[in-house]
């Protein structure tokens, strides 16, 4: 089931309106006209990143933001409400989730959500938990990174970095594969299990001002 406080649940994979299909966010439900737009506010074409929106009057929609126009203006483009969250939708009308807008990851043209990348990731039978950011990078914009947790008694070496990317390189987009991957004891997650994302990028900045001074002395 997917909705947010502005506008309700309003998809989710249900078997009396259509056939399951694991892993997907389901379809919209009757009633709702929910799409996955691109930066223009049009319709993207399938298995194209866009961003969920939803299309106004709908009657689970939020009125507004209390005593803040500008911000409620913001939240749409046209008619359609922005989530805020990047989806693919398939041929069918099957959505799948990718990621926050926030967390997309720009690299050599290409616009990647991060979600796709761990949900393979952690399929690999080393890694307990993986998790995705965008790092600088002169030629490409942004690269992935992978932070990756090992399953107990496992030690995250070179070798199985390599072996990570390989396993990523053979089931996603050859620009999807993480080009770095660091192996940490514990995830920072918030209390509710997800990422924290912020603290992974501010350990990568950390990191590379560090070697940034040691390569000044």
């Amino acid at each position: 089931i997917y909705g947010q406080t502005e506008c309700n649940y309003v998809v989710g994979n249900s078997s009396a309106l259509y056939p399951v299909r694991p892993g997907s966010m389901g379809k919209g439900y009757p009633g709702h006209r929910v799409s996955v737009v691109n930066d223009l506010g049009e319709p993207a074409d399938p298995d194209t990143l866009g961003e969920i929106a939803v299309q106004r009057p709908d009657p689970v929609m939020f009125l507004g933001y209390w005593q803040n126009p500008d911000a409620t203006r913001e939240k749409y483009v046209g008619d359609w409400l922005l989530t805020g969250d990047l989806a693919r939708v398939d041929d069918d009308g099957y959505l799948n989730f990718a990621g926050r807008k926030d967390d997309v990851i720009n690299s050599a043209g290409y616009r990647i959500g991060p979600t796709e990348i761990e949900s393979t990731l952690i399929k690999h039978p080393a890694v307990a938990l993986a998790a995705v950011i965008g790092v600088p990078d002169q030629i490409r914009g942004e690269v992935v990174k992978a932070y990756i947790t090992t399953k107990q008694g496992i030690e995250g070496d070179g070798r199985l970095a390599t072996d990570i990317q390989a396993f990523v390189k053979t089931r996603l987009a050859a620009y999807e594969y993480p080009r770095e991957v660091e192996f940490i004891d514990q995830m920072p997650l918030t209390t509710t299990g997800k990422i924290r994302r912020n603290e992974l990028r501010a350990r990568h900045q950390e990191k590379v001002g560090t070697q940034d001074q040691q390569k000044r002395r």
